[in-house]
C-alpha cells in the first residue's frame, strides 16, 4: 500500500487494486500519498490515515449506538474498542488494505440509512450510496452488512432512497472501470468466483474451530498477539448466543427504524461469521485470517445490548443480575489482558524496525541497488528507500516468487549487479549459502550476499 502511496504522489501509476491482485481497493492509498509526499516514504505516512480512520469509526459507532442503544451501551461498546488488544491495534495501524478504512465506512453507511428513515434528504442517500459503492469497490467483507441494511429500506418510498443508485455507482466505477478493461479471470468478479470455487477444503471442525472456537476470540481483540489460550474459547458459543438473544430481543419490540438497525447489526454478525466458517481461510490459517472478521467490530453493540438489559434489571434478584453481567466482564478482562500482553510484546515489534534499519544502512554501505530476497523482506525495502534499493522477489528454490509490483523482477533481472538477502537460518539462506561462491555478510537477522553479475543464478 505503501508502495502505491509512492507512485501515486509521483503520478507515476493510479492503481485500482492491491497490487498483484484483483480485488482490494487503494483507497488506504490515495489517502496516504499526500503524507508519504510531506514526509516521506515513512511508516507514520502510512498509519496517520489509518489512525484517523479508526478515531473516525469510533466516533460514528457512539453516534450510532447512542441513537439505537442508548448512551450507556454506545459509552461501553466504545471503551470495548478503545483497548488496545494486538488484533484493535492493527486494524488501527496496519495500512495493508481493506481494513482501517472499511469499519468507518461501513458504520457510516448504517448511520445514513437510519438518517433516511428519518430525514429523507437527497443528499444523505447519494451519500450513503457512495460510501456502500467505495466498500464494494473496497473489499467484500462488509456485504452481509449491505445487504442486511438493503433489506432495511424495502418499502421506503422510492422517492427517499433513488439517489442511493447514482451514488452506489459513482463509489464502484474504479472496480468497473477496471474490470471493463481486463478479462473476466482478471476482474472482481473473476477473482471472486476463483476465491469460491478453488483452493484446498479443511474438514468442518477444523473451519469451526477456526472461524468460531478460535477466530472470534481471536478476530475480535482479547487474545495475545498471534495467540490464544484454550481458556478464551469460551467466548466463540457465548457470543453466538448473545447475538442470537440480541436478535429475539430487537425481534420482539415495535417496529421502528432503531429495531431494525439492530436486526441490522445481529443479521450481518452472524453471517459475516457463518460466511468465514464456510471459507477455507478458516481452517487452513485461522491465525492469519482472523482479520477477516474485522467487520463484527461494528457490531459492538449488538451483543452488549443483552447483557445490559438483564444485568441493569432492578426488578431481578442481584444474583441473577451478577451471572448477567458475567460475560461483559469476561469480555473486558479478556481485552485487558490481551492489551497487557500486546505491551509486553511490542519489544519485538521494536527490535524488527531496528533490524530493519541495520539492513538498510547495510545495503547502503555496500552499494547495493538491485537484490533478490524471500517475499515478507522485498517491498518493505522498496519503500522505505523510495524505490532507490529494488527487490524482486524469489522462493525457497531461488526460481521466481510472487512479486506484487511486477516491474521490479524486470529491472532486478536487467540489472548488471545483483545481491541477494535471506533471514539468517532460512530454507532460502541454505539454498543460497549452498548455490552461491561467496560467503555472506550478517547484518541483523539478515545474510546478504554481495552482488554478483546477473545471470549466475
Amino acid at each position: 500500500m505503501g508502495l502505491a502511496a509512492l507512485h501515486i504522489w509521483r503520478g507515476e501509476d493510479f492503481p485500482v487494486y492491491f497490487y498483484g491482485q484483483h480485488y482490494m481497493g487503494t483507497i488506504e492509498a490515495y489517502l496516504a500519498a499526500p503524507l508519504v509526499g510531506l514526509l516521506g516514504t515513512t511508516t507514520l505516512a502510512l498509519r496517520l490515515p489509518t489512525l484517523a480512520l479508526y478515531s473516525l469509526f469510533l466516533i460514528l459507532l457512539y453516534a450510532l449506538s447512542k441513537r439505537v442503544y442508548g448512551p450507556w451501551i454506545a459509552v461501553a461498546s466504545v471503551g470495548f474498542l478503545a483497548l488496545g488488544a494486538d488484533r484493535i491495534v492493527k486494524n488501527q495501524l496496519i495500512a495493508g488494505g481493506g481494513y482501517p478504512e472499511t469499519a468507518p465506512m461501513l458504520t457510516a453507511v448504517l448511520v445514513g440509512v437510519l438518517a433516511m428513515k428519518y430525514r429523507p434528504r437527497a443528499w444523505i442517500a447519494a451519500g450513503t450510496g457512495l460510501l456502500a459503492g467505495l466498500i464494494v469497490w473496497n473489499h467484500l467483507l462488509p456485504l452481509p452488512y449491505l445487504v442486511a441494511a438493503a433489506v432495511m429500506l424495502v418499502g421506503t418510498p422510492w422517492r427517499k432512497v433513488w439517489p442511493v443508485l447514482p451514488g452506489a455507482l459513482v463509489g464502484v466505477l474504479p472496480a468497473i472501470w477496471h474490470d471493463l478493461h481486463t478479462t473476466f479471470g482478471h476482474s472482481l468478479l473473476g477473482t471472486f468466483w476463483h476465491l469460491q470455487t478453488t483452493g484446498p477444503d479443511p474438514s468442518a471442525v477444523d473451519r469451526i474451530y477456526g472461524g468460531a472456537i478460535l477466530g472470534l476470540p481471536l478476530g475480535m481483540g482479547m487474545c495475545a498477539p498471534s495467540h490464544c489460550e484454550p481458556w478464551q474459547f469460551w467466548w466463540g458459543p457465548v457470543y453466538a448466543a448473545l447475538l442470537v438473544i440480541a436478535g429475539v430481543l430487537a425481534w420482539r419490540l415495535p417496529r421502528s427504524p432503531e429495531r431494525s438497525m439492530r436486526l441490522v447489526l445481529v443479521v450481518g454478525a452472524l453471517l459475516t461469521v457463518v460466511s468465514y466458517a464456510r471459507n477455507s481461510a478458516a481452517g487452513d490459517s485461522p491465525i492469519e485470517s482472523a482479520r477477516y472478521l474485522s467487520c463484527l467490530l461494528v457490531s459492538t453493540p449488538a451483543w452488549i445490548e443483552p447483557i445490559w438489559r438483564f444485568a441493569g434489571a432492578a426488578a431481578r434478584p442481584a444474583w441473577q443480575r451478577l451471572l448477567a453481567a458475567l460475560p461483559l466482564v469476561g469480555a473486558a478482562a479478556m481485552a485487558i489482558f490481551a492489551t497487557v500482553a500486546l505491551a509486553a510484546h511490542a519489544h519485538v515489534y521494536t527490535s524488527a524496525t531496528v533490524e530493519q534499519r541495520t539492513v538498510l544502512a547495510a545495503l547502503e554501505r555496500d552499494h547495493v541497488t538491485s537484490m533478490y530476497a524471500d517475499y515478507w523482506t522485498c517491498n518493505w525495502i522498496a519503500y522505505q528507500t523510495a524505490e532507490n534499493r529494488i527487490c524482486a522477489v524469489i522462493g525457497d528454490d531461488m526460481n521466481k516468487g510472487l512479486n506484487r509490483y511486477a516491474p521490479y523482477w524486470d529491472r532486478v533481472e536487467g540489472s548488471t549487479s545483483v545481491a541477494y538477502l535471506a533471514p539468517v537460518d532460512s530454507p532460502l539462506d541454505a539454498t543460497l549459502s549452498a548455490t552461491l561462491p561467496q560467503s555472506p555478510i550478517r547484518a541483523a537477522n539478515y545474510h546478504v550476499y554481495l552482488p554478483t553479475p546477473s545471470g549466475q543464478r
